[in-house]
C-alpha cells in the first residue's frame, strides 16, 4: 500500500499509468476512489496520481482535529516520495485550496494548478465578497442539490446513491476542517511563482457562480478559464466525459505553454 510520510502523518496515495503527471485532490466529501472515472479514462496518456488528505479515506485520521493548513504538506509528501516534476495539480472544491498552496510551495515540482469549482483560497477582498454571496445562495439548497443536478439525481439514482456513500468513509467532515482559507496567497504571490493557474468551472455550479470565477480569471493575469457547459459542482462525477476532456486539454495546453516560454 503506497504511503507517504507527511511530517509524521501517513498519507495514502495511488499512481496509475504513465506520461505527463496529473495529481487529483479531492474535496470535503471525497477521497482517492472518487476519481475512478478519471483514472480509467486518463491513465493511458498520463501518469494519474490520487491521494487521500489526512482525515480522509485510508490516510491517518487519528489526530484530534483537522487543520487545512496541513493539507498542502500532505500533497508535497507524495510529490517528493514519487519524485514527480512538471506536475499539474487538479483540485476539487476545497481540494483546490490545498493544491494551489502546494504548487506555490513546490514550483520546482508543480508546473500548473487547476482550481476546480474553487478560487483556491486566493486572498482578495472583491473575490471573497463574491464567493460569500454565492455561498449565501448555495446554503439555501439541500447539500446534494448543490453538488449534482436534479436531472442527474432523477435519472441516475444509482450513481447518486454511490456518490453520497463515498463521503461515509471519511473521518474528517466539512464542519471539522479549520483554517481552510486562512492566510491565502495573493494574486501577486501566484504571479511571482511562475506556476500556471487555470480555473475550471461548471455552467450549472450551484456553489460557485461562473460570474465569480470569471472575475477571478480577469484579476489573475495569465490565468486560463475553462467553463464546461451544463457542468454542476461535482462535474467530475456527473459529467465525466466533459470533465476529463477539459482536464486532458489543460494538461496538454499548459504544458505546451511552459515548453515554449
Amino acid at each position: 500500500m503506497p504511503i507517504a510520510d507527511s511530517d509524521g502523518t501517513s498519507i495514502y496515495y495511488e499512481r496509475h499509468g504513465s506520461g505527463p503527471a496529473i495529481l487529483f485532490v479531492h474535496g470535503s466529501g471525497g477521497h482517492h476512489a472518487i476519481w475512478w472515472q478519471q483514472v480509467a479514462a486518463l491513465r493511458e496518456e498520463f501518469t494519474v496520481v490520487t491521494v487521500d488528505l489526512r482525515g480522509f479515506g485510508k490516510s491517518d485520521s487519528s489526530m484530534p482535529e483537522f487543520d487545512g493548513q496541513d493539507f498542502p504538506g500532505d500533497l508535497i509528501a507524495v510529490l517528493d516520495q514519487e519524485d514527480l516534476t512538471d506536475v499539474m495539480l487538479v483540485g476539487q472544491s476545497i481540494g483546490s485550496v490545498a493544491a494551489l498552496r502546494a504548487g506555490l510551495l513546490r514550483p520546482e515540482r508543480v508546473s500548473s494548478v487547476v482550481l476546480g469549482h474553487s478560487l483556491g483560497g486566493i486572498s482578495h477582498p472583491e473575490l471573497k465578497e463574491l464567493a460569500a454571496a454565492d455561498r449565501a445562495e448555495a446554503v439555501k439548497l439541500p447539500v446534494i442539490d448543490r453538488l449534482l443536478t436534479k436531472k442527474f439525481q432523477q435519472e441516475r439514482a444509482d450513481l447518486t446513491f454511490l456518490f453520497q456513500q463515498m463521503g461515509t468513509f471519511n473521518v474528517a467532515k466539512m464542519q471539522d476542517l479549520r483554517n481552510l482559507d486562512t492566510n491565502g496567497p495573493s494574486l501577486e504571490d501566484i504571479q511571482n511563482s511562475g506556476v500556471k493557474v487555470a480555473f475550471l468551472a461548471g455552467e450549472k455550479d450551484a456553489v460557485l457562480s461562473v460570474k465569480t470565477v470569471t472575475r477571478a480569471h480577469e484579476l489573475l493575469a495569465g490565468s486560463h478559464l475553462e467553463i464546461v457547459p451544463d457542468g454542476p459542482h461535482s462535474m467530475y462525477w456527473e459529467t465525466p466525459e466533459q470533465y476529463n476532456a477539459a482536464v486532458a486539454d489543460l494538461r496538454r495546453t499548459l504544458t505546451a505553454q511552459k515548453e515554449t516560454a
